[in-house]
């Protein structure tokens, strides 16, 4: 671990540029999802006992991440600007208000944007009113869950920026990514298999699953360039991208995950994601 660590920092130091790092971290989650994806090449149903373990471990991974990679170092980032007489705050206040608005922020977007939930018929679909298609509405909803995944890689690395010790290394950045990019693999095989079965070539299957995740770059860039452009926004901008995670976890990827019925199922894969997520931090961070 210790040399694989060591070899990933040392991609990323040879970057340099902050934002050529993160939108390399975001393109690494994307390339995830894309393989996931291309699951669909070699099997020809996906099991409902494995889909919902996989969403589990993705709520799991998203929690874990949203406390030590970026709540964590949001509340420290606050307690060093106090330190340096940038701020007069208590250290809670500032992660507070981001968090907040970070989960504002999805429900912003899942009431503007029209999209559709893994596992709901047509019928349910939230959001405006709209002639979609049920493929474009679930790439829609995997999009938007994907849309704090990568302003978390991008904030996390636009941090490290910063030079500030608030507990956050490149290796945690670098764990961060890799926890992302994880639990993006199993969404990529979720979307792209409803789109086999409903009809579409492998091929066409394959290129909605992993589109799901386009935004994942493109987001870790805007974080980056955000932090590293009004540096006081530090901690906001950590406890933002956790609160978006947060509501994305409580009201889309847990709730998926039990209405299959496998419930214990669902709630161990929670278990090992957080633990997985929680063991990459340290080990890397």
């Amino acid at each position: 671990m210790e040399s694989i660590s060591t070899t990933l920092e040392n991609f990323f130091i040879g970057l340099s540029d902050p934002i050529l790092q993160a939108f390399c971290a975001g393109l690494f989650t994307w390339i995830l999802t894309a393989v996931g994806a291309g699951l669909v090449f070699f099997f020809k149903s996906a099991n409902r006992k494995l889909l919902d373990a996989s969403l589990g471990f993705t709520g799991g991974v998203m929690i874990a991440a949203s406390f030590w990679s970026l709540l964590s170092p949001a509340i420290d980032a606050v307690e060093k600007q106090n330190e340096l007489g940038l701020t007069a705050l208590p250290s809670f206040i500032p992660p507070a208000i981001g968090f907040f608005f970070g989960a504002f922020f999805i429900y912003f977007l899942d009431k503007k944007i029209p999209h559709l939930h893994l596992f709901k018929k047509i019928e349910e679909a939230e959001g405006p009113k709209t002639d979609l298609k049920k493929t474009e509405l679930l790439v829609l909803a995997i999009a938007i869950h994907n849309i704090p995944e990568g302003l978390a890689v991008g904030v996390a690395f636009g941090a490290i920026a910063s030079g500030m010790d608030i507990g956050l290394t490149l290796g945690g950045a670098i764990a961060l990514a890799i926890g992302m990019g994880l639990q993006n693999a199993p969404e990529g095989f979720a979307v792209s298999m409803p789109m086999r079965r409903a009809g579409f070539s492998r091929t066409k299957s394959w290129q909605w699953g992993q589109l799901s995740a386009i935004v994942e770059p493109i987001f870790a860039v805007i974080g980056a360039a955000i932090v590293i452009t009004i540096y006081p926004i530090l901690p906001y901008a950590l406890a933002f991208a956790a609160g978006a995670m947060i509501f994305i976890t409580v009201e889309e990827v847990i709730p998926e995950s039990q209405s299959g019925g496998n419930t214990d199922i669902a709630t161990m894969g929670l278990i090992l994601g957080f633990v997985v997520m929680m063991g990459l931090d340290v080990a890397l961070g």
